[in-house]
């Protein structure tokens, strides 16, 4: 089964930034950052298709946040810089099982065990 490990998270001020990673055990089509707050739904945040690059990111952190791939160490990173209070959740690494990518759930076959990030 493909695992998923994510670090990076923690606290941070209102305007900082935070680097988030995921190590992959293998590679798959398409790996994504969800997000999930209290008394929220998961959301997703930034996704991005191995094959050509394309990424996807919810309107709300356009511009803020950059997802990217570390192809040789098959890793996924999410910079979030100009953090808002809005951005604190617990966010989730996740991979498809398929050869397709986006921000919903339901195209993801596998998840990550999630790292808090706190911003005030």
């Amino acid at each position: 089964d493909v695992q998923l490990v994510e670090s990076g998270g923690g606290s941070v001020q209102a305007g900082g930034s935070l680097r988030l990673s995921c190590a992959a055990s293998e590679y798959r089509p398409c790996m994504a950052w969800f997000r999930q707050a209290p008394g929220k739904e998961r959301e997703g945040v930034a996704a991005i298709r191995r094959g050509g690059g394309t990424t996807f990111y919810a309107d709300s952190v356009k511009g803020r946040f950059t997802i990217s791939l570390d192809n040789g160490k098959n890793s996924l990173n999410l910079q979030m810089n100009n953090l808002r209070p809005e951005d604190t959740a617990m966010y989730y690494c996740a991979a498809t099982k398929i050869d397709l990518c986006g921000l919903s759930g339901r195209l993801m076959g596998y998840w990550g065990q999630g790292t808090q990030v706190t911003v005030s």
